[in-house]
């Protein structure tokens, strides 16, 4: 059974389905997204990732319990230097040592699996012959990857927060490199740029690990490849003999919200890195619908 890759993607009808006139059939109300966000709740993935986010900021805490606070080498103390020195500082050292990588990881995990591991359990067609309309179906799967990517990037910082207060005490933003104390409103008001920042440049790795999904029946390899391809572009953004051809690379502005954590806020790198991460977002995003709309689906 297969559903007609010539299937409009407004979607009222699709192959072996009742026409838009069934008593009693609203498309709009197909799939709602609330219980497309309590099957994904329920899977041990999502478990497993939001257990790994939650209980890494405790091993962190306790990495630095054991080894001690760390000592500047060069006069000016870094984000990692000054981890210690309160909550605060210890959930901006948390964005500093995951937002290349572990925060990548979740975002490519929640919007990669979600079409591909319906293709590999076989019931994607099923869904399509319910009959959900393709662009609703996915609609519904994007919007439900994003909110639980954007719970588990803010998440890890608000648990760092929390670890590190309990562990080191509640004392303002110190920020590298000046010394500058901020008091706790404008450190929570940096802290929150710098969440917005971040979860924008994530939508690239979600734009990215979306479009495999539709691409594929393997989640792993839609997973695996949203994050291989962050780290091939991590790579290329490494050759400085690029020069400025790098600035079109979504990695090469991945940590522009290092700006956020001077005395006096730079905006200039955010907003370039703002502006490409959104519109290689909404290329690989529109990308995705367009494949999802032709795509034959066998399985």
């Amino acid at each position: 059974m297969a559903a007609n890759a010539s299937a409009p993607d407004s979607g009222t009808q699709v192959s072996g389905a009742p026409g838009s006139g069934a008593p009693g059939y609203r498309p709009r109300h197909t799939l709602p997204f609330t219980v497309e966000a309590i099957r994904q709740l329920r899977r041990w993935r999502t478990i497993v990732a939001f257990i790994i986010l939650l209980v890494l900021p405790w091993v962190l805490v306790g990495a630095f319990e054991l080894g001690g606070a760390p000592q500047p080498e060069n006069g000016a103390p870094s984000l990692v230097d000054l981890a210690t020195a309160g909550g605060l500082n210890f959930a901006a050292f948390s964005f500093f040592a995951s937002a290349g990588f572990l925060l990548v990881v979740a975002v490519a995990l929640f919007c990669g699996d979600t079409v591909a591991s319906e293709a590999s359990w076989s019931s994607l067609r099923y869904l399509l012959a319910a009959p959900v309309p393709r662009a609703r179906l996915l609609r519904q799967k994007l919007a439900v990857a994003l909110a639980y990517s954007t719970v588990a990037v803010t998440s890890f910082p608000l648990m760092a927060l929390l670890a590190g207060t309990l562990a080191f005490g509640w004392h303002p933003l110190r920020l590298p490199g000046s010394g500058v104390e901020l008091p706790a409103g404008a450190a929570l008001a940096r802290m929150v740029i710098v969440l917005a920042y971040v979860l924008i440049t994530e939508l690239v790795v979600a734009g990215l690990a979306f479009l495999l999904s539709v691409s594929t029946d393997s989640p792993l390899g839609a997973v695996g490849g949203a994050v291989g391809l962050v780290i091939v572009s991590n790579i290329i953004d490494a050759v400085t003999a690029l020069g400025s051809w790098r600035e079109v690379l979504p990695t090469h502005w991945q940590f522009a919200w290092l700006d956020a954590m001077q005395p006096h806020i730079s905006w200039g790198g955010m907003i370039e890195g703002a502006s490409v991460s959104v519109s290689y977002a909404l290329v690989l995003f529109a990308l995705a619908f367009r494949r999802f709309r032709v795509k034959e689906i066998v399985s």
